[in-house]
Order: C-alpha cells, then sequence, then structure tokens
C-alpha cells in the first residue's frame, strides 16, 4: 500500500515538475535553469499527536525517516538546478548523511550550515553539477536573537549552455538561501528586516570584494513575512521581483492569490519565495532603501498609537513644550515601538542616521514640515542607481552579462495557488516553490 501511494505521489510530481523548454536565438533549443525552495520542517520542530500525547517526530526515527526520504523522492524527481532547503535537521547525521549521499548519487554538489547556538537545524543548498561550476561558498551569520542564518553560493554556467562557453558572455550567478526569523511579535519585525539588510550587505560587499558588478541575483527560503510586510517592501525597493508573481502576473497589492505556510498557530500565509534581482535593474542605494522602509515600519506603529498627523507629533514632542521634536523625544518613541531599547533593536548608529534624514535643515530639531516631509508623508529625492548590464575583463574589453526571466513558477500542492492548505498534505507544514528561469541575454 505505501509503495502504490508512493509511486501516486512521484507521478505528481513528476507532472508538476515538467516544464517546456524555453526556446533561444534561432531555432535551438536550451533547458531552463530551475529553482526549488523548500522549507521542509525539521522533525525536532514537527508535532505528533500518539496515543493522547503531544511528541515531536525526532522521537520516532521511523516517522521521520519515512518523511524525509518521501521529500527527497519529490526533489530528485523535479531534478530542479538548484534546491534551497530550510530547517534542515543538521544535527543528526543519519539524516544529513542521507541527503548528502542521495543528492550526491543525483548528480548534486550540496552545502549545508547549522543555526548558531546548536539550535538543532539550518539550511542545505544544493546544484547541480552538470549545470554549475562552484567558484565559491560563504557562510553569513546573524549575530542576533533569533541565531538565523544564511548561505551565499557564487557558481557559473556551464554545459548545457553551449554559449556559456564564449569568452565575451558573462555567465555566473549569486545564489542566497536563508530562513528569516518568525515574526513571534511585533518588536521581532525589526529583526526580520536586520537579517535582510545583512543579506544584502553581504552580497554588495562580496561583488565589491571580487570585483563583480553585473550578475544576476537569486534569493531563496523562508522568509517568514507575507507580500503585505516591510521585508517585501524593502526587496522590492531593490528591484528584486518576486518569481510567482511575476509567472502568475499578480501585482504587489495581490497579498491573498495564494500561499505556502500553514504556521504553528493555524494561520496560512504566504511567505515562501524565489526572488530574483536582474543586472540591469534599476534600485536605491541600499541604505537608502533601508532608512526608507524602517521610517515606513514607523510610520505604521505611529498611526495606530496617534491616527492623525497632529496628534503624531503632539506624541514626538511630548517630551518638551515648544512646537517641535528633540531627538531625545524621537528616540523615546523608538523605544515605546520596540525598535529600539534590545539587543535586536535600531543600534545607536542607526537611530542617528535616522534622525540626520529626519532633520532636513541640521539645526537639531524637527519642526512640522519636516515630520510631514519625512516621517507622515514621506517625499525622498534619493536617486536611483543603475547596475550596468555590462562589464569590462582585464583588457578592458566590455562583457556581456546573461539574465533571466520568469518562464514559470509552480506551488505544490496545487491547492495552496487557490488559496487553500489540503488537511491531507503530510510532508511539511510549507508548499514546495519551483521557479524555472529562462535564460536570455540582457
Amino acid at each position: 500500500m505505501r509503495k502504490e501511494k508512493r509511486r501516486a505521489m512521484k507521478g505528481r510530481v513528476s507532472r508538476i515538475g515538467s516544464y517546456a523548454i524555453a526556446s533561444s536565438v534561432g531555432d535551438r533549443q536550451h533547458p531552463c535553469i530551475t529553482c526549488t525552495t523548500f522549507n521542509i520542517l525539521a522533525p525536532i520542530y514537527k508535532r505528533l499527536n500518539l496515543k493522547d500525547r503531544s511528541c515531536r517526530e525526532s522521537d520516532y526515527r521511523a516517522y521521520w525517516l519515512e518523511r524525509n526520504h518521501r521529500i527527497l523522492d519529490w526533489l530528485l524527481d523535479e531534478r530542479s538546478s538548484i534546491i534551497c532547503l530550510q530547517e534542515f535537521w543538521v544535527g543528526n547525521e543519519e539524516l544529513v548523511n542521507m541527503y548528502e549521499k542521495r543528492l550526491g548519487d543525483a548528480g548534486y554538489i550540496s552545502f549545508k550550515l547549522a543555526r548558531t547556538n546548536n539550535r538543532g537545524d539550518g539550511l542545505l543548498i544544493a546544484v547541480r553539477r552538470d549545470y554549475f561550476r562552484v567558484i565559491k561558498y560563504r557562510e553569513l551569520l546573524f549575530p542576533d536573537c533569533g541565531d538565523r542564518v544564511a548561505q551565499l553560493l557564487h557558481v557559473e554556467l556551464v554545459a548545457p549552455f553551449p554559449e556559456c562557453r564564449s569568452n565575451d558572455v558573462g555567465q555566473e550567478i549569486l545564489i542566497v538561501n536563508t530562513h528569516l526569523l518568525f515574526p513571534h511579535d511585533s518588536s521581532l519585525c525589526i529583526v526580520r528586516l536586520h537579517q535582510v539588510y545583512k543579506i544584502l550587505q553581504s552580497v554588495e560587499s562580496y561583488q565589491k570584494e571580487n570585483n563583480l558588478n553585473s550578475l544576476p541575483i537569486i534569493l531563496c527560503g523562508d522568509w517568514n513575512g507575507s507580500k503585505r510586510g516591510h521585508v517585501y517592501k524593502f526587496l522590492r525597493s531593490q528591484g528584486f521581483v518576486s518569481s510567482y508573481d511575476t509567472a502568475h502576473q499578480y501585482t504587489d497589492a495581490d497579498a491573498q492569490k495564494w500561499i505556502s505556510h500553514r504556521n504553528h498557530r493555524g494561520n496560512i500565509c504566504g511567505v515562501d519565495f524565489i526572488w530574483l534581482l536582474n543586472p540591469n535593474s534599476y534600485r536605491k542605494l541600499l541604505k537608502t532603501s533601508w532608512i526608507e522602509t524602517v521610517f515606513g515600519m514607523f510610520k505604521c506603529l505611529l498611526r495606530r498609537a496617534s491616527p492623525t498627523e497632529k496628534d503624531a507629533f503632539a506624541f514626538l514632542k511630548a517630551d518638551n513644550h515648544g512646537d517641535y521634536i528633540t531627538y531625545s523625544g524621537f528616540c523615546d518613541a523608538l523605544r515605546q515601538f520596540n525598535l529600539t531599547g534590545d539587543s535586536h533593536g535600531l543600534s545607536a548608529e542607526e537611530t542617528k542616521d535616522l534622525w540626520d534624514e529626519v532633520d532636513i535643515d541640521g539645526n537639531g530639531v524637527v519642526d512640522f514640515e519636516e515630520f510631514q516631509q519625512r516621517i507622515w508623508n514621506p517625499s525622498w529625492s534619493e536617486p536611483k542607481t543603475e547596475e550596468k548590464n555590462e562589464r569590462r575583463d582585464g583588457k578592458g574589453c566590455r562583457e556581456q552579462t546573461i539574465g533571466f526571466s520568469v518562464k514559470n513558477a509552480v506551488l505544490f500542492p496545487p491547492e495552496v495557488e487557490k488559496g487553500r492548505w489540503p488537511e491531507d498534505y503530510s510532508l511539511s507544514d510549507h508548499a514546495r516553490l519551483t521557479g524555472p528561469k529562462q535564460k536570455n541575454k540582457v
């Protein structure tokens, strides 16, 4: 019975994982680069109800072993070029060996990374040897309350992409895999935003250190936040596009069209993304986007406390009798909203950067007009920067780069694409997202 069920599931995976080959220049055809991201729910977190008592799947080897074999069956049937897993049980040697062996036998190179402070789970990223040559792998650690981490993988396209052998074509990609902190309460929203900021800073630093200016960037993972959140807005302000939304022509306002997670509270939401940034994307300076996003978060909290702009201005200047906001009053408001005051909140330097932005004339206080321009109805004039879609080789010659257009993207199980969570789905509490991307010169 189990074998029949397993064969049936394999058939379903095979159907949703078979995509049309993307056509390219002339009559020749080349395969898509596919990327799968999947939070596989670590057995140390998966709850079981057995004999009227609650326990964890990690206590029952037969349960977690069978489920993870099924997960691997599905992944290997799908044969994505890139696989990014979250909540990978790095603390169990048997499970780690199983994944490394089966992925290795199937032609993948894999890298694992544990969360800090021995949390037990972590990340795994795997790429197909016949598609990529690994240039460099880097681990990103976030020393914050969430003990979260990220992986940065720099790869080069190889066969079956014959045009990549040409000397005048750039052929490298940066891939990031991560799992952000779950927002147990509103005070942790700034932590999640910090984590994304650190990822983008690390990517930016890596490109500068290695003289890389024009590479496509793919960010995969469980972002633990929806399209309504500030992390989503921050990434969009940096030029990233959501592969699934692009494939299905959803706008940023379409927040409830699909879901990918049923969390431990029973809530359903869309939190798993494959983000894409092409070399020719226009975007704001990273620090500018960060400051704008923090102010957006601050404004949302301020509106809850004071619905009108006059009330909000009075709230911020509560520590003085003048018609202006002082730095101490500004800091007090940030502290009341849990944006500062803890080890994981805004640093003193970041707080001062915010103040410098809102104190437009630099006189040490913020009047009502400055409050309106920077907090209540912000109007930012910072110019956008362009990542050029070309670079130069050592001889000063111009090189082309390869970007990606989204060919298709699929969530599984299929019910989640309609905003429903199927009760008979048992692989994880997350859906699997696969995004094939058509390779194009840009």
